[in-house]
């Protein structure tokens, strides 16, 4: 009887620590308008069927919230226009540049991107490919989850539940969540944005 009530109190608690541990889980996006982000850039941001939508040109849209050590995850889509490269990035730990509000976030990215060597899935410093995925995973017109982890200088990515990026940097250690519109003809879509903070 006392082994029966000791796995039924173990059962309960890993249920009630589930449950805990979900409830750390913010949304980023209601699905319903832009509320907790704000536009910089030329690009066009605007809320579709529940989906966070950008296109025609370069800029960024950045959450309000502000994080240091997190995983965070999202499911995105990137297209373009025939003619058109489609690029983007969800980045992390930026903020907007001094000299330049409109200008490149200055952060990690999270890149996306199907058309150059530095693909989906690599970490990105301000226009530099800098932590190397080890395979191409995603193409354009699909839709796919990023899930990122950054612990202090330790940085990790995961695409559709893979691990691609592994790399440690500590130059930014502190910023927004933003999202990239790189080019006109091209469109990002994402979706399902959710982070949570971690304790080191």
């Amino acid at each position: 009887m006392k082994s029966k009530l000791t796995l039924f109190f173990l059962v309960c608690m890993l249920l009630f620590a589930g449950r805990s541990d979900a409830k750390k889980w913010k949304s980023l996006f209601n699905g319903k308008d832009l509320k907790g982000w704000t536009v910089h850039g030329k690009a066009k941001w605007s809320v579709e069927n529940g989906e966070l939508v950008g296109v025609g040109g370069m800029g960024h849209i950045y959450t309000d919230a502000i994080v240091t050590d997190f995983e965070a995850k999202g499911m995105f889509r990137i297209s373009s226009d025939p003619g058109s490269k489609s690029n983007s990035g969800f980045y992390f730990r930026c903020n907007t540049p001094e000299d330049n509000i409109d200008g490149f976030p200055r952060g990690y990215e999270a890149q996306i991107c199907h058309n150059q060597d530095a693909y989906t899935g690599w970490l990105w410093k301000p226009g530099k490919p800098t932590g190397k995925a080890t395979e191409l995973l995603t193409k354009d017109g699909e839709w796919f989850e990023y899930h990122i982890k950054a612990i202090g200088q330790h940085i990790q990515f995961w695409i559709n539940g893979k691990l691609v990026m592994t790399y440690d940097d500590k130059e930014y250690k502190t910023g927004h969540f933003a999202i990239q519109g790189h080019n006109p003809g091209m469109k990002i879509e994402a979706k399902d944005l959710f982070y949570r903070e971690v304790k080191k």
